[in-house]
């Protein structure tokens, strides 16, 4: 209990600061208005946020957003629209419909549409007022499904496209705002597009072009499309010069504005503005570009056999980088032990019995603070106490001294002993985290002479199937295990379960964490063993403060071949079906973060034939010691659906178990192949 405690208190610590995230971007999306005095990148801030403590930042920026930014007939639908769009995330809150990538996106529209709706229809003109409600619906849904990876707690994660369109959507809010004459907001779109179309190529381009000028025609209120027209080419002819130099894009986008342009005149600030964030765009310092021409120059030099060496070393970088960033977020900030518990514990043991302890402790308490605290810096230095380190009046009073020197001596010791240890610990882990990004550094930098990326993913023999369920423990929301299921680009299948301390979003967050850092290392071609024990050595620093643990259960199978083979870190069974044969596989290691070193996980080697599962669960599912009642029932299982087999199993698990843990279930179907009939 001790130990979730630290863990749900070291995450709420970082939690102020999301919310003003979420409250300062929602109030400054505000500003970024189309016509009808709506602010839909507001709404769309709000709802992909969703309910919980981030959706209440979100909404009260909304409020303060609507008093800084829109007059009273247009703020009272704006904060209707948002407070309904809270409400209904909170109503659903704990539903699998949350999860799904299109709730807040659709709810955010639909709600938007119908509290808008109504002034519509009660307006002077509805047809009129039409097109600009339902252009307004559009972009609340698109701001939100964008916004989503973002803001979404517990999800966040930086998307390039929606990091592109959350930039855009602010810098429409700075439209109005203009320096001689020329649209601050503006121009730095053009940075944006010029920037974007040459890192990502013309299609990208010319889609982010017309994007952001359709909606600065929309939100300028001018009716046209020439910032649409002018963007869309711009971003195409400078997406076409994509790994050249860099004056030949910025010429290639003003260029295009001017061609655009010419219809409208020459004295449209068009021009003016896309000349700026061309020009600003040339004075990036080059590593914002990351090395771009150096990558494309070794494309065409070295062979293609290296290319994949470099996505290799490159998936590999990528792995140690989040498991170095990983341990830099869960480590609490070192804290010395105040040298006073010293004199409180020779106290607890010398001076409790003493005929004289009311008279010291508590009638001249502060004369005997001030003494204890005067002889602290003299047995710091030498490392033991003597009687003529403490004042006159304390050491004349005290008829005990001699025991209480040897009380304060020997927790003297200890105290320095705890003081090395934590220095030493804290050394290490310093030193194993410098080690994880310096390698992480050196493979960037090997990989980025060997090529582009070009992923030959190989196609397996047989099409296995599978199955999942999850489900929390009683009076949960948030179940605390995580299941994973992928195929490396070299035709390995693997099926991860992690099991993560306790339960709840703490133990869900590490056995997630676990999930992800061991699927990138298997991605990047790293063998299982070994990356298991690497992770395991990782958790191990990571936990040496926090007490966290996670258990690992990972299988592995080549369907091709049927070579199937589990490694766990204190997982519960797993079980092999064939027919009304159940194998059951077992490990004797500790969890993943338990053990240190060159602790290696439990290897089991089978074959998976066709027609056979293979069965993965946590210990929530069953007793390890009493699951005889699963065995029987993968016995006389007669189906061929591995996730009606998980459900089945979850369904008799909590009839027997009650939910008194998490549960986590996978299961792997082998088919048979066409024409083999079941025996």
């Amino acid at each position: 209990m001790e130990y979730r405690e630290l863990i749900r208190g070291r995450q709420q610590a970082a939690r102020p600061l999301a919310w003003g995230i979420r409250f300062f971007l929602t109030a400054a999306l505000t500003a970024s208005q189309t016509p009808g005095d709506y602010a839909p990148f507001a709404l769309g801030c709000v709802a992909a946020c969703g309910p919980g403590a981030e959706g209440i930042s979100a909404l009260l920026g909304a409020g303060v957003g609507a008093v800084l930014f829109l007059d009273f007939a247009g703020a009272l639908p704006f904060l209707a629209a948002a407070i309904l769009i809270f409400t209904t995330a909170a109503a659903f809150q704990g539903l699998k419909l949350l999860d799904g990538p299109w709730f807040h996106p659709l709810a955010g529209a639909g709600l938007f549409l119908a509290v808008s709706g109504i002034y519509v229809l009660q307006s002077l003109s509805p047809l009129r007022n039409l097109a600009p409600c339902l252009a307004g619906t559009v972009l609340v849904g698109l701001s939100a499904w964008y916004y989503q990876p973002l803001l979404q707690a517990g999800q966040e994660r930086l998307e390039p496209d929606s990091l592109l369109f959350l930039t855009g959507s602010i810098l429409l809010a700075l439209v109005d705002v203009e320096l001689a004459g020329l649209s601050i907001g503006r121009a730095l779109l053009c940075l944006l597009l010029v920037y974007t179309a040459y890192q990502r190529g013309a299609m990208t381009g010319a889609a982010a072009g017309l994007g952001a000028g359709l909606a600065a025609d929309f939100c300028s209120g001018t009716g046209g499309v020439l910032f649409g027209a002018a963007y869309g080419l711009a971003g195409l002819l400078a997406g076409s010069r994509s790994g050249g130099r860099r004056i030949w894009a910025a010429l290639a986008f003003w260029g295009a504005a001017v061609l655009a342009a010419l219809p409208a005149g020459l004295a449209t600030p068009l021009l003016p503005e896309a000349a700026v964030g061309s020009a600003l765009f040339l004075l990036l310092p080059g590593r914002v570009f990351g090395g771009k021409r150096v990558k494309q120059r070794a494309a065409a030099e070295f062979p293609a056999a290296l290319e994949g060496m470099r996505a290799q070393l490159t998936r590999m970088a990528a792995a140690l980088r989040d498991l170095y960033d990983s341990m830099g977020r869960s480590a609490p900030v070192s804290t010395e032990e105040n040298p006073a518990v010293i004199f409180d514990r020779a106290a607890e043991k010398v001076c409790r019995g003493c005929a004289l302890c009311e008279l010291c402790w508590q009638r001249e308490y502060t004369g005997t603070f001030n003494a204890l605290n005067d002889a602290t810096p003299f047995l710091l230095e030498r490392g033991r106490a003597l009687a003529k380190d403490f004042p006159g009046y304390f050491a004349d009073r005290c008829i005990h001294l001699p025991d209480f020197l040897t009380a304060v001596n020997g927790e003297l010791s200890a105290f320095l002993l705890r003081r090395q240890y934590r220095r030493q610990l804290e050394e290490t882990r310093r030193s194993a985290k410098g080690q994880y990004a310096q390698l992480s550094d050196l493979l960037t930098a090997t990989a980025a002479g060997l090529g582009e990326v070009r992923a030959t993913a190989s196609q397996a023999a047989a099409a296995c199937r599978i199955g999942a369920a999850l489900r929390p423990k009683e009076g949960e929301t948030v179940c605390g295990d995580t299941v994973v299921s992928f195929r490396t680009e070299s035709g390995l299948l693997c099926l991860l379960l992690a099991d993560g301390m306790g339960s709840g979003e703490a133990a869900r967050r590490e056995s997630a964490l676990t999930c992800r850092l061991l699927e990138q290392f298997l991605e990047a071609g790293i063998e299982p063993e070994a990356a298991m024990k690497t992770l395991n050595s990782a958790m191990a620093l990571r936990g040496a403060d926090t007490g966290s643990f996670t258990t690992i259960d990972l299988l592995t199978c080549r369907p091709d071949t049927g070579e199937l083979a589990f490694y766990k870190y204190g997982a519960a069974p797993s079980y092999l079906k064939k027919g009304g044969t159940v194998r059951r596989i077992t490990g004797g290691s500790l969890p993943a973060g338990l053990r240190g070193g060159a602790a290696v996980p439990d290897v089991t080697r089978a074959t998976l034939e066709p027609g056979s599962f293979a069965v993965m669960i946590s210990d929530g599912v069953a007793d390890p010691g009493r699951d005889e009642w699963l065995q029987n029932l993968l016995a006389g299982w007669e189906g061929e659906d591995p996730q009606t087999l998980a459900g089945l199993i979850l369904s008799e698990s909590i009839r027997r178990e009650n939910l008194q843990d998490d549960c986590g279930i996978q299961v792997l179907y082998l088919p048979r192949p066409d024409g083999v009939k079941k025996v």
